[in-house]
């Protein structure tokens, strides 16, 4: 294992990266991969903290315009939702940052690619089906899912502390716990106190977008032109014209934040099967997909209880306690769902087609 390459989906946040100076506590060699899928970071920041933990190199990939041309627009097309009311922001991101971070893997020539996901989550099974999909043969190490890391780092205080302990500066702290993902798309929030789905959010937690309590009074109505069943022109009512699916979705997303579009704060099924809560911010997405005026009247979700003792466990789905949830099984159920796409991968290999 000493010195073998590695090649890290790495945002910069708590948990890449506590991983990688895990990493490179194991022996080895650790190429940082950061996407930019539109999220406000500061990647020029984060590529300097992963060089000062020990990356040997970082790269960091322009897939705004690829994400909204091959993911977002086709979403709307087929008018993607899930449980009726989540636009998949998180999920949709997934398949270009898989591809691209492939790409880095094999022009670096490392054996596998770590990722930070949840043992209890879906990411880690959108990631490595696209990994498998991508390079059928390419080897995963997925530490939430190994007992000699998560019994180690049992929550997000161990994270924190070991982070101290690393000299590692981060943006989560013990007063403010919950996680974020950000894109182009949306934003999403989890963990923490956001796991008893019966508490509010607190208001500054969400970044992306105007309170609805303080959104302008006066609705913005647009016009949405659409062709094929994708956005291909936007107008505002004060006659400005917006072409091109990239600049199209970033004057959509402006429209949306302003009048506090696109807050959801739901308890959902993962695919693995249990059940959490989200609260996810997608702006620019909710009105393409809705087609409606930008008007500040909705409803929006404080929490939810139940009597029933059974509908909701907190424990299984929490980021901070195992549970009786054993991550480490998640191993199994991603393999065999790997099966039939590692066979289209290797046909579309064979082909010498792109994915």
């Amino acid at each position: 294992m000493a010195n073998e390459k590695v090649c890290l989906a790495y945002s910069g946040g708590l948990d890449t990266s506590c991983i990688l100076a895990w990493l490179i506590e194991k022996g080895y060699a650790v190429v940082c991969f950061m996407a930019d899928v539109g999220q406000e970071e500061d990647f020029e920041a984060a590529k300097k903290k992963a060089l000062k933990i020990g990356a040997e190199k970082v790269y960091v990939e322009d897939l705004r315009r690829e994400f909204v041309e091959e993911l977002c627009f086709p979403a709307i097309q087929c008018n993607a939702v899930y449980e009726g009311v989540y636009l998949l922001g998180t999920s949709l991101a997934r398949p270009v940052i898989a591809r691209s971070q492939i790409a880095v893997a094999q022009k670096e020539k490392c054996v596998a690619v770590p990722h930070g996901c949840t043992g209890k989550g879906n990411d880690q099974v959108r990631f490595e089906l696209a990994f498998y999909a991508l390079q059928p043969s390419i080897k995963v190490i997925a530490p939430w899912r190994l007992p000699e890391f998560y019994t180690r780092f049992v929550g997000r205080n161990d994270l924190l502390d070991y982070a101290a302990q690393q000299n590692i500066p981060v943006t989560s702290t013990k007063s403010k716990p919950w996680s974020m993902d950000e894109n182009l798309a949306h934003c999403s929030y989890e963990a923490g106190i956001l796991e008893d789905p019966n508490t509010t959010p607190p208001d500054d937690m969400w970044k992306l977008t105007t309170s609805p309590a303080s959104a302008p009074s006066q609705p913005e109505d647009f016009t949405v032109t659409f062709e094929a069943g994708k956005p291909t022109k936007l107008t505002t009512s004060s006659g400005t014209t917006t072409n091109g699916p990239l600049e199209l979705f970033l004057a959509a997303n402006a429209l949306a934040r302003r009048h506090g579009i696109g807050r959801i704060d739901i308890a959902e099924n993962r695919f693995i099967g249990i059940k959490s809560r989200g609260c996810y911010e997608t702006p620019g997405l909710t009105i393409l997909w809705v087609r409606c005026r930008a008007f500040k009247g909705h409803v929006s979700i404080l929490g939810r209880s139940s009597e029933t003792a059974n509908l909701y466990d907190m424990s299984e789905s929490s980021m901070d306690e195992i549970g009786a949830f054993e991550p480490s099984d998640t191993t199994g159920f991603i393999a065999v769902q790997a099966i039939r796409l590692k066979k289209y991968g290797a046909m579309k290999a064979d082909k010498g087609e792109r994915l």
